[in-house]
């Protein structure tokens, strides 16, 4: 199974920009497809942002124009530049993997004041 450690949240302020960074090891297979998906309380996780092993990017409507997904296949990163933060973005962030089954992280705390 991969491991995931994922690094950058914390507290912010409105308008304001974070970067997350998850670090992925441990897998024998393709990191075919790294993202994030967040989960504020009260509500369901949600996809933010996915990008292929080829580099194909995929938003959540709500976060195009302000976030930044992006990936380093040498070092098996993915990195998520969140800017423009709204107080709404808060939420726990999960960093996901998909090989030949899908991995999470634990999660880190992203919250925006207003």
């Amino acid at each position: 199974q991969v491991h995931l450690v994922e690094s950058g949240g914390g507290l912010v302020q409105a308008g304001g920009s974070l970067r997350l960074s998850c670090a992925a090891s441990g897998s024998p297979f393709r990191l075919n497809v790294m993202g994030w998906y967040r989960q504020a309380p009260g509500k369901q996780r949600e996809l933010v942002a996915t990008i292929t092993i080829s580099g194909k990017t995929n938003y959540v409507d709500s976060v195009k124009g302000r976030f930044t997904i992006s990936r380093d296949n040498t070092k098996n990163t993915v990195l998520l530049q969140m800017n423009s933060l709204k107080p709404e973005d808060t939420a726990v962030y999960y960093c996901y993997v998909l090989t030949s089954m899908p991995s999470w992280g634990q999660g880190t705390q992203v919250t925006v004041s207003s």
